[in-house]
């Protein structure tokens, strides 16, 4: 009887010794602004407590004991603040900071946010990017550019300047997800490769994962891309406009009411090189073709921010991107892209919970019209929801939530043997995620478990991800996963440019077997191993390397081989992913130096032949300085080179007489003749192995240069000059192969720009 009292008031003690705790949270903003400053450094002076915001500029202390505690929050040239507060026992204490832009910098003081963060994540196979880090690459048109800095992160490869897509660490574009603040966005790359509809001034941070991501994210098999924007400037009206030889742009910020609790964000930005390159673009150099540059786009986009007094906050946004190209010789193609969609952040009084949560609905559609008078179109019209609740302890944290979508795809190609595939279907996935992260001195853990439930099917998904900070300096890591999804494209992997790129929801008539064995279910699915090692070699200076290895166990792709309608639309293909990337960085107050060495592996595996896909590109190099000089660091001049070896493609053996057999069975195809390509004929063309051949190497090295000029306060003219493609490296962009005619990708490119805030 002894024992169980004594159980008892250990029990109660502990109870009583808990309800002693409380929790310390809140918010960091600018305090010009009002926009939240992310990964800053939140700690109680005199104790080990402490905890860095997020990118909505929130933090949580856990398991405070109750008292007296002074609260020091630091960033990188932001003037320190301290506050005395007072902690009641049990209690949740919120709060909200807004630090002061300092006017002293301090070099001998030096507080790396980022630094701080990889001791505290797993970030295995994780990029971070802010808009500083896009304006440290050379601003093509005078504008940074999401597209461009992506094709500078290790694991990722370009496939040219003019139609272009990226591909990560062995996955197509539509193996990576994109994310705008929660909604699914389809197309986010331009044709001609140098832009994003995304513009920079809107972004707030973007994550890249490579791979092995954690259980949050779900729904495709290669990568994750999150993209989160500002919520515009509470407290101040702020633009800004910019023109170049490119296009231009017109940005805009500012409260809402005087309350300063509402804000508003718009940005428009469209290209005309399809009129300014036969202006700026005459000389023969400078031409591609003789349509010059044939790109045109317009990217609106546009936010209302609704801000409680505990930090809770509503956000409403949508946009309209829309992208026109005409490639003589090849296509005509155009697509467009829009969509509303909301997020909101809630702070319950009285829970430690923080709850977020997003809806939206976005339409994308595309038509390509080619020679042959072909015309391929695809159209995918949609909705996502969903929930995130994080609950955090005092050594770490649990998130979870689920997701809903459904959309409706409609699309109408052609495969390699110009025989038709048509599907108009309607679809639906459900998930819901569990994610808990421990951390301490030297490890942080983190293990997750997804579900997803498709139409086609049920998909158990577990997650692991870890890193041990072997010293101050040295941390290694690891993550790994199961993953899945049910949407593919429609390109042709015999193409040498893949323009179109048009979606499918899961097909459920595809294969049941292959060499006898029976498929275990209808969904595609990847497994990812990720390693890596971080090491600071200076105070400035860091180094990382990360090796990689993804079994694509299954994936479904067009059936390349249909002769027949008879024959099934679709295959089931295996393959792997795998290759190694360094990276090293240095960064100080005037100089950024960046280097990558990407070596990767792709293969394919159709139950026929094993092939290396378009994209296998096995050494990618980028190399990337930015150095600021003059009175304030005014000047900027910036340089970027890459090479690649070439991609795979699939040689021409010779040419036949396609007949058409016009009039049925009474063509006498003894005497009639295949009609010259001028007239509507198109000989038939007998192929090599399958992507057996090898492009040359691509490289390409561009410059720019700015000035920045205080033309008021608040004001500021920056002017730009910049040269892509320097040297006039002729990259190959398309053969073609009936007339025997090789076309480049861009050729040297000057530009000049302007661009004035206000």
């Amino acid at each position: 009887m002894h024992k169980f009292l004594f159980t008892i008031i250990l029990l109660i003690l502990s109870v009583s010794v808990f309800a002693q705790n409380g929790t310390i949270r809140g918010f960091v903003y600018d305090k010009e602004s009002g926009e939240p400053i992310i990964f800053c450094n939140v700690s109680l002076n005199g104790t080990t407590l402490g905890a860095p915001t997020d990118v909505n500029g929130f933090f949580s202390i856990a398991k405070v004991p109750s008292g007296d505690y002074k609260i020091i929050i630091t960033y990188l040239g932001f003037d320190s603040l301290q506050e005395n507060i007072f902690l009641a026992a049990g209690k949740i204490l919120t709060k909200k900071f807004e630090l002061k832009e300092s006017s002293i910098q301090l070099e001998e003081v030096r507080v790396s946010a980022k630094r701080q963060e990889m001791k505290t994540e797993v970030n295995a196979a994780v990029i971070k990017i802010t808009p500083k880090d896009m304006e440290m690459i050379p601003t093509i048109g005078g504008e940074p550019d999401l597209a461009q800095y992506l094709q500078i992160v290790p694991g990722v490869v370009f496939t040219g300047d003019q139609g272009g897509q990226l591909y990560i660490r062995g996955g197509s574009p539509v193996q990576n997800k994109v994310l705008l603040d929660g909604m699914v966005v389809y197309s986010p790359f331009h044709s001609i490769g140098l832009f994003s509809v995304f513009d920079t001034d809107i972004i707030r941070n973007t994550e890249v994962y490579t791979g092995g991501f954690s259980a949050e994210y779900g729904g495709r098999i290669s990568s994750i891309m999150d993209i989160k924007t500002i919520d515009g400037n509470k407290k101040n009206f702020e633009g800004k406009f910019s023109a170049s030889t490119f296009g231009s742009k017109l940005f805009m910020e500012g409260p809402l009411s005087k309350s300063k609790k509402s804000s508003f964000v718009f940005s428009g930005k469209t290209s005309y090189l399809n009129k300014s390159s036969e202006l700026f673009y005459k000389h023969p150099i400078l031409y591609f073709d003789e349509k010059g540059l044939p790109y045109s786009y317009t990217d609106l986009y546009g936010k209302l921010s609704f801000h409680g007094g505990n930090g809770s906050k509503l956000n409403i946004f949508g946009f309209n991107f829309t992208d026109q190209v005409n490639y003589q010789y090849i296509s005509d193609l155009k697509w467009d892209s829009k969509g509303v969609g909301s997020h909101f952040i809630l702070v319950p009084g009285n829970s430690p919970i923080l709850i977020e949560g997003n809806f939206a609905f976005s339409n994308y559609s595309i038509t390509m019209k080619e020679e042959a008078e072909k015309m391929r179109s695809s159209e995918i019209v949609g909705f996502n929801l969903g929930f995130d609740f994080t609950y955090f302890l005092a050594k770490g944290k649990v998130k979870y939530g689920f997701d809903v979508l459904g959309f409706e795809t409609d699309f109408t190609t052609y495969n390699s043997v110009n025989s038709i595939i048509e599907q108009d279907e309607n679809t639906s996935e459900f998930s819901a995620y569990v994610n808990y992260q421990y951390t301490s001195t030297r490890f942080i853990i983190e293990p997750g478990f997804r579900i997803q439930k498709y139409t086609l099917g049920f998909s158990p998904e577990p997650r692991f991800g870890m890193k041990y900070n072997a010293t101050d300096k040295l941390r290694l890591k690891l993550a790994t996963g199961i993953y899945s999804q049910n949407i593919l494209s429609t390109v042709s992997d015999r193409d040498v440019v893949n323009l179109f790129y048009g979606f499918i929801s899961g097909p459920d008539n595809i294969p049941t077997k292959a060499n006898g064995e029976d498929y275990p279910h209808k969904l595609q699915k990847a497994t990812h191993f990720i390693v890596g090692i971080e090491y600071d070699l200076g105070t400035n200076l860091d180094f990382s390397i990360e090796g990689y290895r993804k079994n694509f166990t299954q994936q479904t792709n067009i059936n390349r081989n249909k002769i027949s309608n008879s024959d099934n639309d679709f295959i089931i293909e295996t393959g792997y992913a795998q290759g190694v990337d360094v990276l090293i960085k240095y960064s100080n107050k005037q100089l950024y130096l960046w280097g990558v060495y990407s070596l990767g592996f792709v293969r394919r595996d159709d139950g026929v032949m094993e092939y290396a896909p378009h994209f296998d590109r096995r050494h990618n190099v980028n190399l990337v300085a930015s150095y600021s000089f003059g009175r304030n660091n005014s000047w900027k001049t910036d340089v970027r080179w890459n090479l690649g070896s070439g991609f795979p493609f699939t040689q021409t053996q010779g040419f036949y007489e396609l007949l058409n057999f016009q009039d049925g069975i009474n063509t006498d195809y003894t005497s009639v003749n295949t009609p010259l390509p001028e007239d509507g004929g198109e000989p038939g063309i007998i192929y090599a192995e399958l992507n057996k051949g090898r492009l040359p190497y691509y490289h390409r090295l561009d410059l720019s240069i700015s000035k920045t000029i205080k033309v008021a306060k608040k004001s500021d003219l920056d002017i730009s000059a910049s040269l892509t493609n320097v040297y006039n490296r002729e990259n190959i962009f398309y053969f073609n192969r009936i007339k025997y005619e090789r076309v480049n990708q861009l050729p040297i490119m000057p530009s000049i720009g302007a661009s004035i805030t206000f």
